[in-house]
């Protein structure tokens, strides 16, 4: 049998017949696209400048440098599983909810490749309870497509040391960086975990940023069971939560333990003590 093409696979992924919008709805065709955007040009100082009509964006040169070793290293050798991937779609059987502090990024820590896991990520890596009142569910919705779309297995809710979010949370006197205080308003979501670090603790002795950090990995575990499908198909074995803690600085990751709540060394499974 003839292995499928991505040409092949065109109809199958987008189901959509590619049009083009006339000037008369205010989008321009593809004919006038190409005649309209330059070509890709190198400035004096190295840098990468595309024209778009009055205005010169410059696209960043190290990451254009690194797009070229991706080409070349990772691309090129595994061009067969990646146009696989691009055909027949993504099948990870993980979901990880991570923080987007660019010190921590889930592939490189679990050193996996593309389509091996299915990753949102956000400040302080919170996890909203369930609603179906508001306009706009990120996290949420990458829950619900993670879940139902693509069936994964395992959700891990993976906090990190040092968390930014933990600590704009943490400093009661934090000045908005910005009128619509975005921040300080999603990290509200900490506060049933701050009651719970507070009135009932499960780790002691530990320091404060991390003791937070600890407990916002629990209190976003809680919050999905919130969601009504992720609590019954968690009851019937057929989904489990995990909540991990990764230390950039020692390069340790942490697991908590199920049962307990505690969190142990993934290595040498110590429980994580204060000094």
């Amino acid at each position: 049998m003839r292995r499928k093409t991505i040409e092949d696979g065109r109809e199958d992924l987008l189901g959509l017949r590619v049009v083009s919008c006339g000037p008369s709805n205010g989008v321009m065709s593809m004919s006038e696209t190409k005649n309209t955007v330059n070509k890709p040009s190198a400035s004096s100082d190295g840098r990468h400048e595309v024209g778009t009509g009055q205005a010169q964006m410059t696209f960043p040169a190290d990451l254009l440098s690194g797009y070229s070793r991706y080409r070349n290293k990772s691309f090129l050798p595994n061009k067969r599983a990646l146009e696989d991937l691009a055909i027949y779609g993504q099948k990870p059987k993980v979901l990880v909810i991570g923080c987007c502090d660019s010190r921590v990024t889930p592939e490189g820590i679990f050193d996996v490749g593309p389509g091996e896991l299915f990753v949102v990520r956000n400040v302080a890596n919170l996890v909203p309870p369930y609603e179906e009142h508001g306009d706009y569910h990120g996290t949420s919705a990458a829950l619900e497509f993670a879940v139902h779309g693509l069936k994964v297995e395992h959700i891990v809710v993976l906090g990190h040391a040092r968390c930014g979010g933990i600590a704009a949370f943490r400093a009661e006197d934090a000045e908005p960086l910005s009128p619509g205080n975005f921040i300080g308003k999603w990290i509200t979501l900490l506060q049933p975990a701050a009651r719970t670090l507070a009135c009932n603790p499960v780790d002691h002795g530990l320091e404060p940023q991390m003791a937070m950090e600890f407990a916002g990995i629990r209190q976003s575990l809680k919050n999905l069971r919130t969601f009504p499908w992720v609590e019954d198909l968690e009851t019937k074995n057929r989904l489990a939560l995990h909540g991990a803690w990764f230390d950039i600085r020692s390069g340790q990751l942490k697991l908590m333990d199920p049962e307990t709540a505690l969190f142990h060394d993934a290595e040498t499974n110590q429980v994580v003590v204060g000094v």
